[in-house]
């Protein structure tokens, strides 16, 4: 345990003495303390000094100073008169030349100049008290004193701080019993009472009256606090006896009310079971009503609503305790257009239909149909609105007729396709014949312009000199482009078979590329045939397993929008760029479609796949080109696709396909 913690635990007398030992032992130290100090500063500054002086004075007499000074005996002989006064510890005498003649020394050695010139540097130096005396101004005497105390003084002070300190200790017993007698044993005393009455529960004790100080005072306090408790004490044991009288008087009357409350519990058990199941069935009924995907609200004779089922607030926003007992114009705004149908079903008991009305949702218009059924029973008459969400119904039968246009649109396309084939074969042929027609090479050729009279040669020249093989060379050129661009729409309106086949992914691309070329739609928007299409082919990545039919499909809807999203950017930006990517990333082949269009926001970039969702204008597009798309790659080649853009820099569409068809992973989806 640590010293100051010790010290605190003391008891207070303890304390007290241990505080007066240590003050008068303080007392002691600095009083012997400030009594050497002082003695030697005085021996310092004043005894040694003196005692030089009174010696020198006694020495500088004529008479001794020219014996001394005869001969080194003679001042040795001086020297040795003062050899028995004890502050003296070294003495010299110098000639007339300053020369030493004899020098005398006491206790430690010291180092004493030669000669009389060099004495002034060496007092400086010197700590001790020096007196330099003249001898009948022919020579000159140096004496050297100190300034230590005797070792009388030093005994004489020990003896006396003893003596003190005996005294010392004489008073602080004494001093220690007078505390014990007032401060501690009152104490005590008082201690010794407070257990007592924690230990007895004796209220009634008392401490004895002590003297007028801090501990009397104490006493009379404890005292008073006694008397309050002794009296509470009574209060407690009056008020304990009444109310125990009290519980007893209880106790007869909880007797005679218990065989009322048997009763009572017997009926509000019926009751209880009669609400359970009406608030069972009630729930019941709420659940079935909250379950429809229909908003069915119901309605009492002014209009005020009394139903509201959850698909009610999830389309009006109102939650079900704000629209109870509220006019249906406030509770569901959209509906007070129809307050006059509404009215009238409840007057004539009739059904009214509303076929088609489009409200906006989440920033998204959506199309409803709205029935009113008339409410008749005891409760009193009313109207029922059930409102059923018909988008999706809408848009499945906009998009049948749009099937039906597209069956329609890829049969005619494949019906013009064969019939233009016949006409561009013939001017192919008919090109190619007019070629070896004017072929020198052919004696047949030959034969048939001799007869005529005419040179082949001649005719030839001609025929370069106006350029004829040139017009030549480009009709052949336009009849196999058209053909190409017949063979691919033949290839592409072709039904797919889904025969999962080795495909050459470069290839695909480029096709696509070339049919998005001869759209004129897109031509308008995005030059496919000059130098905007970046190519960058991984030549590590050979043929992928797939549907190149239903491949080149999604590669042009890509292309398609790459280029509207290119054609929709402002003027005077940067030129427009697609850049087509492969890339072998195992166990994936990576295609990527990335332009740099106006791009999308968050919000449209994670509606992209979905059904019917578009940004075009109506008639402009069906939003089921992205949608199929995404349900060729990921349902039919079991791959992956995602979409990443920025608003003003562009998108990237990534599509992922299985290298090996018999390991494919499940697939995932990032939007």
């Amino acid at each position: 345990m640590p010293l100051r913690q010790r010290l605190e635990n003391l008891p207070v007398g303890q304390k007290l003495l241990a505080a007066l030992l240590v003050l008068l032992t303080t007392v002691l130290l600095v009083a012997n303390l400030t009594f050497i100090s002082a003695a030697y500063w005085i021996s310092q500054e004043s005894m040694a000094p003196q005692a030089l002086l009174t010696i020198g004075r006694l020495v500088s007499n004529p008479g001794l100073a020219q014996q001394a000074l005869r001969s080194p005996q003679d001042a040795e002989a001086l020297l040795s008169e003062l050899n028995s006064y004890s502050p003296l510890r070294a003495a010299a005498v110098y000639d007339a030349d300053g020369k030493l003649l004899s020098q005398l020394q006491h206790g430690d050695r010291l180092k004493l100049p030669n000669h009389f010139s060099a004495i002034q540097d060496w007092r400086a130096s010197e700590f001790r008290s020096t007196q330099l005396v003249p001898l009948s101004n022919s020579g000159h005497l140096l004496l050297v004193a100190s300034s230590e105390l005797p070792v009388a003084f030093y005994t004489g002070t020990l003896t006396a701080s003893l003596g003190i300190l005996v005294f010392s200790v004489l008073l602080w017993m004494v001093i220690a019993r007078q505390i014990k007698r007032l401060i501690t044993q009152p104490i005590y005393r008082l201690e010794e009472l407070s257990r007592q009455v924690t230990r007895e529960e004796n209220y009634a004790l008392r401490a004895g009256r002590g003297n007028h100080d801090e501990i009397g005072s104490l006493a009379e306090a404890f005292n008073t606090m006694l008397s309050r408790i002794e009296a509470r004490e009574q209060q407690l044991k009056r008020a304990r006896d009444e109310s125990q009288a009290a519980y007893d008087q209880a106790q007869g009357l909880a007797e005679e009310t218990r065989h009322t409350n048997r009763k009572l519990e017997l009926e509000v058990q019926v009751r209880s079971k009669i609400e359970k199941k009406l608030t069972g069935f009630q729930n019941y009924l709420n659940s079935i009503i909250d379950s429809m995907p229909s908003a069915l609200i119901a309605l009492d004779e002014q209009l005020y609503v009394t139903q509201w089922n959850q698909e009610a607030s999830a389309l009006s926003g109102t939650p079900l305790d704000e629209a109870l007992n509220q006019p249906i114009f406030l509770a569901f705004e959209p509906l007070k257009p129809f307050l006059p149908q509404l009215k009238t079903t409840v007057e004539q008991h009739t059904v009214a239909k509303i076929e088609r009305v489009t409200w906006v949702k989440d920033d998204t218009p959506r199309h409803y149909a709205l029935t009113f059924y008339p409410l008749m029973g005891g409760a009193g008459r009313g109207v029922v609105i059930r409102i059923d969400d018909i988008t999706q119904r809408l848009s499945l039968e906009e998009m049948m007729v749009q099937s039906e246009k597209m069956l329609s649109v890829g049969g005619l396309a494949a019906g013009m396709a064969h019939e233009i084939n016949n006409p561009l074969g013939a001017i192919l042929h008919n090109v190619q014949n007019v070629r070896r027609r004017l072929s020198a090479d052919l004696p047949r050729n030959l034969e048939q312009a001799s007869e005529a009279g005419i040179d082949l040669e001649t005719v030839n020249a001609y025929l370069r000199g106006r350029e004829i093989p040139q017009l030549l060379d480009g009709i052949q050129q336009a009849g196999a482009r058209a053909a190409k661009i017949v063979t691919h729409m033949l290839s592409f309106s072709r039904r797919s078979t889904r025969e999962m086949a080795p495909c050459d992914l470069p290839g695909l691309i480029d096709q696509a590329v070339e049919i998005a070329g001869n759209d004129f739609d897109l031509a308008i928007g995005f030059d496919f045939k000059g130098q905007n299409i970046v190519r960058q082919f991984d030549p590590t990545l050979g043929p992928v397993p797939g549907t190149a039919n239903e491949l080149e499909q999604v590669l042009l809807n890509l292309l398609k929008n790459a280029a509207q999203a290119i054609h929709q950017r402002p003027d005077g930006s940067e030129p427009g760029r697609i850049i087509l990517r492969t890339r072998l990333n195992p166990p994936w082949a990576e295609i990527q479609v990335e332009d740099n269009g106006i791009g999308m926001s968050e919000n449209v970039r994670k509606r992209t796949f979905e059904p019917f969702f578009t940004t075009k204008e109506i008639g402009q597009g069906t939003g089921l080109g992205l949608s199929v798309s995404y349900f060729i790659i990921t349902n039919n080649h079991k791959g992956q696709m995602e979409v990443h853009s920025t608003p003003g820099q562009g998108t990237c569409f990534t599509l992922r396909l299985p290298l090996a068809s018999n390991t494919l992973p499940a697939p995932t989806t990032e939007i």
